[in-house]
């Protein structure tokens, strides 16, 4: 399948549950959609094998007040060269996303990588043990936010 076919395909598969479209650069769709409908659309991908899930990155975005910062989370999903993002936005005061393990076990590298940088929780996710930080790391610090200034040291 071309890539403009593959695109105009996930986006009519993903229809139903589309908030907002943006077509970054020609071989891209991005499509905003709600954390509540995520596992609806991952089992939509995988029931028409539209792509594999290739990465999930996450993006701090403070806002004015507690109320208007979130976690904006994109799973990356492949297609060939056709390259579809999901975003999802998550409050900070509820950043909660169910895990996708159940459907694409390799995916547990990625959750706990983003619980343990971003501070979300991943429910049902199998796995929790720290990744990347170590054991000691203090609880409620996620380095890849952007209110994270270093560990102060003491002398």
């Amino acid at each position: 399948m071309d890539t403009p076919t593959a695109l105009d395909k996930v986006e009519e598969l993903l229809k139903p549950w589309t908030e907002a479209v943006q077509k970054p650069f020609e071989n891209r769709v991005d499509i905003n959609i709600q954390a509540k409908n995520f596992l609806s659309v991952v089992r939509t991908l995988l029931d028409a094998r539209w792509g594999y899930l290739s990465a999930i990155t996450g993006v701090d975005r403070p806002g004015e007040t507690a109320e208007t910062s979130h976690i904006e989370l994109l799973y990356h999903f492949c297609e060939d060269a056709a390259i579809l993002t999901l975003r999802i936005n998550l409050p900070y005061n509820n950043a909660v996303i169910d895990s996708v393990c159940g459907m694409i076990p390799s995916v547990t590298l990625y959750e706990r990588e983003t619980i343990e940088m971003f501070g979300v929780t991943i429910t049902n996710t199998p796995d929790t043990d720290h990744l990347l930080l170590p054991d000691g790391w203090p609880e409620g610090v996620y380095p890849l936010r952007k209110s994270f200034t270093g560990l102060g040291t003491s002398a």
